[in-house]
């Protein structure tokens, strides 16, 4: 169902983004202050981007991945669209965190 393909890119590309504004925050904050957790946090950061362009590349660019997902059954793709949706709901609660 193409449906759950357009909802996980959009997660995916919505987590990229949110991780590249909140690593920025936490860069200024590390630079300005230097403390360990904000460098942790930084760090957290920079592999969840990584980890969402790569989600988004298998999701636009790899055709065998595309068409492995459309072919598979409605609760594999609700699950990992379910996946890319959590992480979104937990980025959009840091970003409300951080920016407080």
């Amino acid at each position: 169902m193409e449906l759950w393909l357009q909802a996980a890119r959009v997660a995916a590309a919505a987590n990229l983004a949110l991780l590249l504004a909140l690593g920025s925050v936490w860069l200024r904050n590390y630079r300005s202050h230097g403390a360990s957790h904000t460098l942790g946090l930084l760090v957290f950061a920079g592999f969840l981007a990584v980890e969402n362009a790569l989600w988004l590349y298998f999701y636009v660019l790899h055709d065998d991945f595309v068409g492995w997902f459309l072919a598979s059954g409605t609760d594999v793709q609700v699950g990992v669209t379910f996946l890319c949706g959590l992480e979104l709901a937990a980025l959009l609660f840091l970003v409300r965190v951080t920016w407080r």
